[in-house]
């Protein structure tokens, strides 16, 4: 049974909606200070936008690999509730709608060095997620994470240089050098044959980095460039990071994940295709049919062949789009709690 010493997830994940205002105003209800905020705006055309504590202001867009920042338009500060935002249109465009969703790590971080690289760490280990800054080496080295257990999914992004996002799965499909792109729709990627690599060997204390100079392995680890990297453990009851097969039915696989998701995210690894984002604010109810995309600016969705059951303890497609559901496709997904399936307030169907 999946048992969870988390006994209540949104203490450190939640998804907050709100409505822009265009002028500076605090987006209160979060929870808890977060540490990684990433904000849609719902309504209309307009990148995603990311900021965490490490960096502060220096703000990341997984719809575009163009960097912005620092620049307090969009982000203001990390509140004990929330976080504020400016004036910019793509976090607080006067009455459209927003989605955000924020993750716990632990503040601005603290000095690393189990790695052969120094990193800058903010991490939270009950709830498998740090935050981690280094400066790029040009060469292969090793990099501190804090997480105490191996990082499932890494997520690396060059905030120096417009590079590509560089989303290291080998974990998950059990193939240390493979990668996707968040802002791309690329199949996934034999990064061995890739001028080097990205990411891989991730260990309980390190993953190691790719080394040359040009090339691929600039977006992880070109020289003088601070690279932010976000990464996950799974944690029993509360995160879960893996993989199933597609079967093209209305009645589609079934994924296990021990909770009731409040958070999915789904790419097709096997072809190129879109990621697929999911959560239970934006729907409140079963089928859960409206969606976003990562690696697209696109206003909120409804796509009944993209719908999505999210279950007491896992998900199940209904919807027979090759994003989500192909027949005998690949796919790689992440998800995060909403209730653990066991603990003191056990989770039901909604």
């Amino acid at each position: 049974m999946a048992y969870t010493t988390i006994k209540k997830p949104s203490d450190y994940f939640n998804t907050k909606l709100y409505t822009g205002t265009g002028s500076s105003n605090a987006v209160t209800g979060v929870g808890f200070q977060p540490d990684w905020v990433w904000v849609k705006n719902r309504s209309t055309t307009s990148n995603h936008r990311m900021v965490n504590a490490v960096t502060g202001s220096s703000e990341l867009q997984s719809s575009n690999i163009t960097n912005v920042g620092p620049d307090s338009s969009y982000f203001s500060s990390f509140d004990s509730d929330g976080f504020t935002i400016g004036t910019a249109t793509d976090t607080n465009n006067n009455g459209s709608n927003f989605a955000s969703w924020n993750w716990l790590a632990n503040g601005t971080g603290v000095a690393n060095t189990d790695g052969s690289t120094n990193s800058t760490v903010s991490v939270n280990t009950t709830a498998g997620f740090s935050v981690v800054k280094w400066t790029g080496t040009g060469s292969g080295t090793t990099i501190g994470h804090g997480l105490g257990a191996v990082p499932k999914i890494i997520f690396v992004k060059n905030i120096s240089s417009a590079r590509n996002w560089v989303v290291n799965v080998g974990e998950i499909v059990g193939t240390d050098e493979r990668s996707l792109y968040l802002n791309a729709t690329d199949a996934i990627k034999n990064d061995a044959a890739a001028d080097g690599g990205y990411t891989y060997n991730n260990t309980t204390t390190t993953f190691s980095t790719a080394g040359g100079s040009g090339g691929t392995q600039d977006d992880v680890n070109k020289s003088g460039d601070t690279i932010i990297a976000y990464c996950f453990a799974d944690v029993q009851g509360y995160s879960k990071f893996g993989s199933y097969v597609g079967n093209g039915n209305v009645n589609g696989t079934f994924v296990y994940t021990g909770f009731k998701p409040a958070f999915v995210i789904v790419k097709c690894t096997s072809a190129s295709d879109h990621w697929i984002m999911y959560d239970n604010k934006r729907n409140e109810f079963n089928l859960t049919d409206t969606v976003l995309y990562p690696n697209l600016s696109n206003a909120d969705n409804t796509q009944s062949v993209l719908s999505v059951d999210l279950l007491s303890q896992g998900f199940k497609f209904r919807g027979i789009d090759g994003a989500t559901n192909g027949e005998n496709r690949t796919y790689i997904y992440i998800a995060f709690a909403s209730e653990p399936l066991v603990g003191d307030n056990p989770a039901t169907a909604r």
